[in-house]
């Protein structure tokens, strides 16, 4: 699969050399942008207040899968009309949005292959881009664990504190599995 990843932080760095040892060609892109015109699939993985300039820097990003992984902290909100950046990021792209990644610690993304059992990857997003997030997801060493609809991006932002309340009372950073009682 052919790749654009659009933030060369930790989590978009970690995620494209995840990807590129599955096998996958990633295109990095930084703070200058770029093209994304020979992707089938775009991870945003930029601070939450910095969507809008990301996505207005890189070209060739209309109609295709975007991955949205970017969190908001802080008191920080989504673009103006909009309850997520998962759903501003679908309003400028006009493609199969999900919101993905953005609530795992990327500085883990290293040791989860040798995780005893599959770490769960929340996601929530358009039914037409299940199959990306479930694949790029397994090719990552996570297994996708869905929320519903885009509609669910804002509550999926807000986990994403959560999460970084519960790491920094004193459990550090952690992996987390949701699976159904069978797999215990």
């Amino acid at each position: 699969m052919n790749i654009t990843v659009i933030g060369r932080g930790t989590l978009g760095g970690g995620l494209a050399d995840r990807w590129e040892r599955s096998g996958h060609h990633v295109t990095r892109l930084g703070r200058g942008g770029g093209d994304a015109g020979a992707s089938e699939v775009v991870l945003l993985a930029v601070p939450g207040d910095a969507v809008e300039a990301a996505l207005s820097s890189v070209v060739g990003i209309e109609g295709k899968t975007v991955l949205d992984a970017t969190n908001l902290y802080g008191g920080t909100k989504p673009p103006a009309g909009f309850a997520s950046n998962a759903e501003y990021v679908r309003s400028v792209t006009g493609g199969p949005t999900a919101k993905t990644f953005n609530a795992n610690f990327a500085s883990l993304f290293d040791r989860v292959p040798d995780a005893r059992v599959w770490p769960s990857n929340l996601w929530s997003g358009d039914d037409q881009a299940k199959d990306v997030v479930e694949r790029l997801s397994l090719d990552a060493g996570y297994e996708a664990i869905r929320l519903g609809q885009l509609t669910a991006a804002s509550i999926q932002e807000g986990l994403a504190g959560v999460l970084f309340g519960i790491a920094q009372s004193g459990l550090g950073e952690f992996v987390y599995r949701m699976a159904p009682p069978e797999q215990l």
